[in-house]
């Protein structure tokens, strides 16, 4: 049976293309989403171009037909905008001049004129409330969504191997086939090990005897880089070692890197560390330069407003960025802060001699990048559209790291199953052109108190 589906602005503006996921189904705008849309069109970074790009499409649509008696969409099902229902009644307590209840006078007014089930699609949980309490069944927009945090792929995996095989690993690798793991019953079995995933290795009759190793074309093979130390950064636990040989490989073989972990566990600061190696201490000529962009939760809607140039308005978001480059210009712990202008003039160097360069995420759209170590940081805070743009933004010879932590979200609408990090994880999960791993909370580096509030807490 046919649905009607209710369609808030806070799905368009995260998902554009979000009208036609609804199958063979109605879907329904209320006058008051495209008051927004127009509301929003002037916006800056990803809201304002998503909010055009719904007002390009319903343009179109207009012009095939009446949108007031519905429009057939491409991918199916029908479009139409309601301005009708306004003398609908809710509550004394719900105003006419929030936007919110208006779309929630459509919802009653659909369900009490229509046989069809009638679903509110929002990404406001207040608002699925609301709708709960007045009859209306609400949903979340999940076609982005992926599993659960601790579902998702997470770029490694333990295994055993036969005491034979492991004798022989170093130099003809193991088969991936020839591995196994125990399951819950205490039966083994042979895992599903991706392209590119890392493993760590167990004999099976010793199993403190271990060896590190990566997934290639079916065979788990020795890593190439396990006794590198870029810019003097030794790794200190398997994630480490596995980041480094992700981080080190060359763009042509490893043109994204997809790194999630909670906070303390080197993420940003191994990335600079590899960056700098690459184009400091031995330069290879892979990368013209290292480009850093931060997303934050408020930064579309603010960075229009801030004074300055560009780089006066992203400074605030780089000071994480800052305080990493401290602690690899500068090695030694005891002597680090003794003279604190020095160790500004070191940093400000790297960037004046655009060595690292800061961009804001909204000034990637339409660029292609060339030969550019690009860290974004912080990725969790990016939509998957922002994330799909991020991607395909990579021109030749462009590395792409993906930093962030899928429990640490700032941005409203935006959680551990619909962030664009999680989102790239999971649909480029096996491509040969994409090396994961996912740090643990127990290879944080930080200091003994983050260990132990990650202990405790």
């Amino acid at each position: 049976m046919v649905k009607i589906y209710v369609v808030d602005t806070n799905i368009l503006l995260q998902a554009p293309y979000a009208i036609n996921s609804f199958e063979d189904n109605l879907v329904v705008l209320p006058m008051v989403v495209l008051e927004e849309l127009d509301h929003f069109k002037k916006a800056e970074g990803e809201t304002g171009a998503n909010a055009r790009k719904v007002i390009r499409y319903l343009e179109q649509l207009r012009q095939k037909g009446d949108l007031l008696k519905g429009v057939a969409l491409d991918g199916g099902g029908t479009l139409c905008v309601e301005k009708n229902f306004v003398n609908v009644k809710l509550s004394e307590d719900l105003s006419d001049e929030v936007a919110d209840n208006r779309i929630l006078k459509v919802c009653v007014g659909l369900s009490g004129s229509r046989d069809e089930q009638v679903i509110l699609v929002t990404k406001d949980l207040l608002l699925r409330i609301k709708a709960q309490i007045l009859g209306i069944c609400a949903e979340d927009f999940t076609t982005d969504q992926v599993l659960e945090h601790e579902n998702q792929y997470s770029g490694r995996s333990e295994v055993y191997v036969p005491e034979e095989l492991f004798k022989e690993f170093k130099k003809k690798g193991v088969p991936a086939d020839r591995t196994y793991v125990l399951g819950e019953d205490g039966e083994s079995y042979v895992p599903k090990l991706e392209e590119n995933q890392f493993v760590i290795l167990k004999a099976d009759q010793s199993a403190k005897k271990t060896q590190l190793g990566r997934v290639v074309n079916g065979v788990i093979r020795k890593l190439e880089f396990r006794k590198s130390a870029p810019y003097g950064i030794s790794p200190r636990n398997a994630g480490q070692y596995f980041l480094q040989e992700a981080l080190m490989q060359p763009a042509e073989k490893a043109p994204l890197v997809i790194v999630k972990g909670m906070a303390g566990t080197s993420k940003t600061f191994y990335s600079l560390a590899v960056g700098l190696e690459k184009l400091l201490n031995h330069p290879t000529g892979e990368y013209r330069r290292i480009l850093v962009c931060r997303p934050n939760a408020q930064f579309d809607d603010d960075i229009g407003f801030l004074p300055g140039d560009e780089q006066e308005k992203i400074s605030p978001l780089m000071r994480p960025i800052i305080d990493n480059l401290e602690q690899l210009i500068d090695s030694s712990e005891e002597e680090r802060y003794q003279d604190e202008e020095e160790l500004k003039g070191k940093v400000d160097e790297i960037f004046g001699r655009g060595i690292i360069q800061a961009e804001a995420l909204n000034y990637i759209r339409g660029r292609s990048i060339v030969k550019t170590y690009l860290i974004i940081d912080e990725a969790q805070n990016t939509t998957p559209d922002q994330i799909k743009g991020i991607i395909t933004r990579a021109g030749k010879d462009t590395k792409i790291i993906l930093l962030g932590d899928p429990n640490q979200i700032d941005r409203p609408f935006l959680d551990e199953r619909t962030n664009g990090l999680s989102y790239a994880s999971e649909h480029m999960k096996g491509s040969p052109l994409c090396w994961q791993i996912t740090m643990t909370a127990q290879e944080c580096e930080r200091s003994a108190l983050a260990m132990e509030a990650v202990r405790r807490l």
